[in-house]
């Protein structure tokens, strides 16, 4: 480098749970240059850890030619982005709301259907989320549901923003009880408008400017603003982000289409797919509309936290199928939730590791798939779908510590595949990993500029097919 010039750089910032990841991007060599990370220090504050990430970044890169252009955040620091969400019946308006929430990036703590109760507000007020997510009625539809939950969470004792996306017939009603009861509140557009149709994209964008407002607040995150020029948004929707630039490319670059992430993480297992969600015209749709892009978070499915639920979900069996041999299968769990930070080198501990991914893998992609069955409708035999059909997934990423540190990825991967004919699941996906933790980075970069993004994105996820 030429003596008096400077690199210019982004400097991308993920406040993660339990790690704060840094990534340094040289944007005229378009390249990723560095990255490092340290614990996440929210219970005392958020910038303890980015400055101990930054001493090891300084480490591996000198920064006396560096120039950062702009510091850009996402966070799932201090419990992430916590959610209520409220609708009428649990199939329809609560699901839709449900949805717009996790792809949102929300962790969403409890959902309640029809009239609300009195016990319910002050279990909502226990639970403290960040937001709360007020559905109900299509348009033109039922308004009962929402003004009478409206009324009621007047009574919490907690300020808690809520986001209003029902029926917009009730929309008056609703600004006069919340203004009577200095509620802090926002209106958008319905998320389901007719029945069956889901509407998630104006819900989550509220929620993000919402969420960008909250984060600052936070306990432990009062020097964000500080270090960042701006939180742009949760981490899982940055990991989505990143997705979708990977999916549908941009002007400059051709996208790979249909992909799928899986984040296998200590307390849940996260997937990402973007792709159509109806594959065959032929069959009967059953249930709400679902969307090309989609999230799932499975709260029991983990490495760690969620260690014992995940032997309480999936049963022994599912783990001796992977091996027979395997002793002690609760007790290795319960050793797990006990120990969240334990890392073991002894070689049947990783085993047990990896079959406890296989199952998180197996079980989150079921979850997040479509299903068929064999119905008589209208006087003719059909093929009825409900959820998501994922056969065409022509990339499954993964991404989370064991994925990226195991040398069987692949195999661990390899069970989202389609084994049974009644489930919507990929049939013959190519599979990648996430191995230097940059998707989140990369959705966060990709607010900045698109092409730079996918083409480090690209260069960084590493193939791993045999």
């Amino acid at each position: 480098m030429l003596e008096g010039t400077f690199m210019n750089c982004y400097m991308l910032v993920d406040f993660g749970s339990t790690y704060t990841k840094l990534s340094l991007v040289d944007i005229d060599n378009e390249k990723l240059i560095a990255k490092s990370s340290a614990h996440t220090t929210v219970n005392t504050n958020i910038k303890f850890g980015y400055e101990k990430a930054l001493e090891k970044l300084k480490e591996e890169i000198s920064f006396e030619n560096i120039k950062i252009v702009d510091i850009l955040g996402c966070s799932s620091a201090a419990g992430g982005l916590k959610m209520i969400a409220i609708g009428i019946t649990p199939e329809f308006t609560v699901e839709a709301a449900k949805r717009a929430a996790t792809g949102a990036g929300a962790r969403l703590l409890k959902s309640y259907s029809y009239f609300l109760k009195e016990k319910d507000i002050l279990e909502i007020d226990s639970l403290n989320p960040d937001i709360i997510l007020l559905t109900g009625g299509a348009e033109g539809g039922n308004t009962k549901y929402i003004l009478y939950n409206a009324k009621l969470l007047n009574n919490l004792k907690r300020e808690i923003p809520i986001v209003v996306a029902g029926n917009s017939y009730a929309n008056e009603n609703i600004r006069e009880i919340f203004n009577g009861g200095n509620i802090k509140y926002e209106i958008t557009e319905n998320v389901m408008p007719d029945v069956n149709r889901i509407n998630a994209d104006p819900v989550r964008e509220v929620i993000r400017k919402i969420f960008m407002k909250q984060i600052v607040t936070a306990k432990g995150m009062e020097d964000v603003e500080k270090i960042t020029s701006e939180i742009l948004m949760p981490t899982p929707t940055a990991v989505l982000k990143a997705a979708k630039l990977l999916s549908y490319g941009t002007e400059k670059y051709e996208g790979i289409g249909d992909v799928m992430v899986v984040d296998i993480g200590g307390a849940t297992t996260d997937v990402h797919t973007i792709s159509e969600p109806i594959k065959d015209k032929n069959f009967f749709i059953d249930g709400l509309e679902e969307t090309c892009e989609k999230r799932t978070v499975e709260g029991d499915l983990g490495m760690r936290y969620s260690a014992l639920s995940l032997y309480e979900s999936v049963g022994e069996e599912n783990f001796l199928k992977y091996n027979s041999n395997i002793e002690n299968i609760r007790e290795k769990c319960e050793f797990r939730h006990n120990n969240p930070s334990i890392l073991s080198d002894k070689e049947s501990e990783i085993e047990f590791d990896e079959i406890m991914a296989k199952n998180c893998v197996e079980i989150s992609v079921k979850r997040h798939s479509g299903k068929i069955r064999n119905s008589y409708i209208g006087g003719k035999n059909v093929i009825v779908q409900k959820g998501k059909d994922l056969r065409e997934i022509k990339l499954v990423i993964g991404t989370g510590g064991i994925l990226i540190n195991s040398k069987k990825s692949a195999e661990i991967l390899k069970q989202c595949k389609n084994k049974e004919k009644n489930y919507l699941l990929p049939i013959d996906p190519k599979f990648a990993i996430d191995k230097k933790y940059i998707m989140s980075a990369m959705g966060i970069l990709s607010m900045r500029d698109e092409n730079l993004a996918y083409k480090i994105l690209t260069e960084n996820i590493i193939d791993i097919n045999d």
